[in-house]
């Protein structure tokens, strides 16, 4: 892989943390520039980081940060935080929908309030945030957008255990099968990557089982690595892929995903939604 973000600006949600933070500080390598769209502007007494350690840490990366308070459910503060970030940047060329809501329950015990703000975060957010950004993009030279969603594999399984989830992960899915055909012509890339394990992140702590599933993951940084490839590719000939990390960096000539692992010898937790059919490459999971 060859190519550089350097100068790029990029626009990135729920980036205070985790798998979008990463994805900022690979770019920040680069010398681009990152808006950090985020709702945690003050400490967290669960979670780790804020919009603006978050910029600390782009900046020291090597990049140009522009922390900004965002949720993504607020019209008027998406509309106003993509202007922002195009005219202080001059331009905008990158928009990952990162930011996501998680609850794992079964119907009988998903509350209505829980299965509304997932799908104003997970589905209304993304098309949101796409939708005010394609001004921007258009006058991008390599624009991409970018949903950390699944394969829409439309298997019972993944639909069973939590409906309303994966029907809020899903319609970031479906907002990738849209767009990618709506924008074609005007040369914005819409893409989705979604990972082969469960990656390291304060959710997985949380939600999934705690110390015990993080040793089984892999670092955000394989998610970072993957889009950061993926962004410098040809945005006219690289749309509307459904991507599986490992997969996807294999075909980069990525050979070596043990520098991925948290814990070394454990064997990888998988993650929802990868589909039968897409099966590790070689040696990607020994």
């Amino acid at each position: 892989m060859s190519g550089t973000l350097g100068g790029k600006t990029l626009f990135i949600t729920g980036a205070s943390r985790g798998i979008g933070l990463a994805i900022g500080l690979r770019a920040a390598c680069d010398g681009a520039n990152v808006a950090i769209a985020a709702k945690t502007a003050e400490p967290h007494p669960k979670l780790e980081g804020t919009i603006y350690s978050a910029a600390d840490a782009i900046e020291r990366a090597g990049g140009r940060a522009l922390p900004l308070v965002v949720d993504v459910r607020d019209e008027e503060a998406v509309q106003g935080a993509l202007e922002r970030t195009a005219q202080h940047f001059g331009g905008l060329d990158i928009v990952v929908n990162n930011a996501s809501a998680i609850s794992l329950t079964p119907t009988p015990q998903t509350e209505m309030k829980r299965f509304d703000l997932m799908h104003q975060i997970n589905t209304r957010g993304t098309y949101m945030v796409s939708k005010y950004a394609i001004a921007h993009l258009e006058k991008s030279e390599n624009p991409h957008i970018l949903m950390l969603s699944p394969p829409l594999d439309m298997a019972e399984q993944w639909f069973a255990p939590h409906l309303a989830y994966t029907m809020a992960k899903f319609g970031m899915s479906l907002c990738v099968l849209g767009l990618a055909g709506e924008l074609r012509r005007k040369g914005i890339a819409v893409n989705a990557l979604w990972p082969r394990t469960t990656i390291a992140t304060a959710a997985i702590e949380n939600l999934l089982g705690g110390e015990a599933i993080m040793r089984a993951s892999r670092t955000p940084e394989i998610m970072a690595d993957a889009a950061h490839a993926l962004f410098l590719k040809d945005a006219r000939a690289h749309t509307g892929q459904f991507l599986i990390d490992d997969t996807f960096l294999a075909g980069e000539g990525v050979t070596d995903f043990s520098k991925y692992r948290v814990t070394p010898g454990i064997p990888l937790a998988p993650d929802f939604f990868v589909p039968d059919a897409s099966p590790p490459p070689p040696g990607a999971l020994d």
